[in-house]
């Protein structure tokens, strides 16, 4: 809106109507209304801190300073709108095993707990032999009726804890190491805090904005402990006059090839296009591991759901089987 001339309180005002939340279009009004008072937009928005985050005020005012606002905002928003897809397909990929595996649970829970028993009493009336799988699967229903509200209350309890827990740095630290260290699942959680990472130093490094208020809004932008410590780390080296690549080395958290790259940029001048060209990589290469896993989780969770239910539904069935092998012997 801002190339096709419109200012910035009429694109505001325009925006404001047409945004579907209520509590969005009092917001627009309210940056709207200050533009037209004479306050920049810079300044506005850092009255919203709870809303817009430091990188969006910072891109905002280098953009006002350089006279290239235009430009500043549909970067941000081109940049962003990649790392929401990227998030998306991360979670996307981390989040389907979970609910096939929590789907394939309550099935079970519920057949065990309901089906079986009622099964088992009418096998009862038989005076032949269960089956051995029909007999086990009859075993476990039984200890799953004694013990399964308990195994619910302790996962209740299970996943109140886990809400707790992650109210506390040293657990949210703690938990990202052990993502970071799983085989399959680690280096895509890297690969996407790596584009994020350089996304907005990218961002930054464009804009003008220094190195060091670069990194503070990628702490902001990540809100992580674990990643904020290893940036405080590469802050601290930076401002005790290290180059950026050995402050990235000494961290332990980027790869060697984004040391080279950075200190090839760094030495010809170039470490805005390394930077992108970090976060570009990045972001493809985790976006494949990401579509990778969906695909190879997907049948396999699903064929292993459905030997699961199936040899219980065999289990249920072969009794009824071998009765009527039995009277048919008998006749």
């Amino acid at each position: 809106m801002l190339k096709a001339g419109l200012t910035l309180s009429a694109g505001l005002a325009l925006l404001a109507e047409q945004h579907p939340s209520s509590q969005w279009q009092a917001l627009l009004r309210t940056l709207a209304y200050d533009m037209e008072q004479g306050i920049t937009l810079s300044t506005s928005l850092s009255q919203w801190q709870h809303v817009f985050p430091p990188l969006y005020q910072a891109m905002i005012r280098t953009g006002e300073l350089t006279g290239k606002l235009d430009d500043c905002c549909f970067e941000l928003a081109y940049q962003q709108k990649k790392q929401q897809q990227l998030a998306d397909k991360v979670k996307k990929a981390l989040r389907y095993p979970i609910i096939i595996i929590t789907m394939a649970v309550l099935v079970v829970f519920a057949m065990l707990q309901f089906v079986l028993p009622e099964f088992a009493a009418i096998y009862q009336t038989f005076n032949t032999p269960l089956p051995a799988l029909t007999q086990w699967i009859i075993t476990i229903a039984h200890y799953s009726s004694q013990w399964g509200w308990l195994a619910v209350a302790l996962g209740l309890v299970a996943v109140a804890a886990h809400h707790l827990i992650n109210q506390k740095p040293y657990w949210l630290v703690l938990r990202q190491k052990l993502l970071l260290s799983l085989p399959v699942i680690g280096p895509m959680v890297r690969g996407q805090k790596l584009t994020q990472i350089f996304t907005v130093l990218a961002l930054t490094q464009n804009a003008g904005i220094p190195f060091l208020q670069g990194l503070e809004s990628v702490t902001e932008t990540l809100a992580n402990p674990f990643w904020s410590q290893r940036l405080a780390l590469v802050q601290h080296d930076i401002s005790a006059g290290k180059p950026v690549w050995l402050a990235l080395k000494n961290s332990g958290e980027f790869s060697p090839l984004c040391i080279q790259l950075v200190r090839t940029g760094e030495a010809s001048g170039s470490l805005d296009a390394m930077l992108r060209n970090l976060a570009h990589h990045h972001g493809e290469k985790t976006l494949a591991q990401a579509e990778n896993l969906a695909a190879l989780l997907e049948p396999a969770l699903l064929v292993i759901t459905g030997l699961i239910i199936g040899t219980l539904v065999v289990a249920m069935y072969l009794p009824i089987f071998h009765l009527g092998d039995a009277m048919s012997g008998v006749g």
